[in-house]
């Protein structure tokens, strides 16, 4: 396993007071960094705390400071490298499900997924995995999801649903929660054909549970799919595995609907709400589309209009 070279924690006033003295005496060398309220550096390590209370520790002298300063001098306990043994769990091989574009006016609904073992899981160590919608910048969700298709060991699937397809499976489906079932479990299906390839075979599947029945899911897996426990959660993207199929989705519907924004030569925005509004300020909802447009946003418990995804090509 590499050595850390990232670490992020929040520390109390006390402890950050605690932690500016420990530097001073150890001959830390304090700079100016915006937004923080001190930051020093001493050959291999940068350590920086923000306002916001958050402490970044960086360099190749991270896993050392934080064993043997951070954690016995100002935390006063063991954090680092316990988290698998206080939750062996962390380290299963499981698959991971996420969608993104579900609430988006414009571009494609697109479902991914990401098989992960502890080899994988190690490498992603301090590297930033986590859920796409905490990740602003298209850029670092591209850097990201780069990273998850190169790391070795690590088995993806992306399977995206254009306008098109979204609005014939609609159409045929009358419900958004049946077609994300769809998409979810044609994800792990698409995984499951590639076992060959995981190693240790994964032992479950987890997604996020977006229908208030769990039966949604579950009756539409497929052959393969049947063959794998499918855990369902709220918060699902917690879990790695669920956030680096949530980067992977996100990236593959950042591409498309950049995609399309050449195609058309025009700027659409994300979202649901303000897409519709920005690009049809003067028209009432559905009017001039290609049929009208699927409110994705509304509860999948209350019943629904005819509506689908926006179409500029009618």
């Amino acid at each position: 396993m590499k050595p850390l070279t990232s670490y992020t924690s929040k520390l109390t006033d006390p402890q950050a007071a605690a932690l500016r003295t420990w530097l001073q005496g150890h001959n830390y060398r304090f700079r100016e960094v915006p937004y923080a309220r001190f930051a020093a550096e001493k050959e291999k390590t940068n350590v920086v705390f923000y306002e916001s209370g958050k402490l970044v520790v960086q360099g190749k002298g991270t896993q050392e400071f934080v064993e043997f300063a951070l954690e016995p001098e100002i935390l006063h306990e063991a954090r680092l490298g316990y988290e698998a043994v206080l939750n062996p769990d962390l380290l299963l091989p499981r698959l991971g499900v996420d969608e993104s574009g579900k609430v988006d006016f414009f571009g494609p609904l697109c479902i991914a997924g990401a098989y992960v073992n502890e080899s994988v899981i190690k490498a992603w160590d301090g590297v930033g995995i986590r859920d796409s919608k905490n990740i602003s910048s298209d850029k670092r969700i591209r850097e990201l999801a780069e990273l998850i298709r190169k790391t070795p060991g690590c088995v993806t699937t992306v399977v995206p649903i254009g306008n098109e397809a979204y609005n014939r499976l609609y159409t045929k489906m009358r419900s958004v929660n049946s077609l994300l079932a769809w998409g979810h479990a044609r994800v792990i299906e698409n995984l499951m054909g590639q076992r060959h390839r995981m190693n240790p075979p994964p032992v479950r599947a987890i997604s996020d549970q977006f229908a208030s029945n769990k039966e949604t899911v579950a009756k539409a897996l497929m052959s393969l799919g049947r063959e794998i426990e499918l855990v369902q959660k709220h918060r699902a993207e917690e879990d790695i595995a669920v956030a680096a199929a949530s980067i992977l989705a996100r990236h593959e519907f950042v591409t498309r609907l950049g995609a399309l924004e050449k195609l058309l030569g025009t700027k659409l925005p994300k979202g649901a709400r303000q897409g519709r509004q920005d690009a049809f300020p003067h028209r009432p909802p559905g009017a001039g589309l290609a049929g009208t447009a699927e409110s994705r946003m509304a509860s999948p418990d209350r019943p629904r209009q005819p509506l689908m995804h926006c179409s500029l090509f009618a």
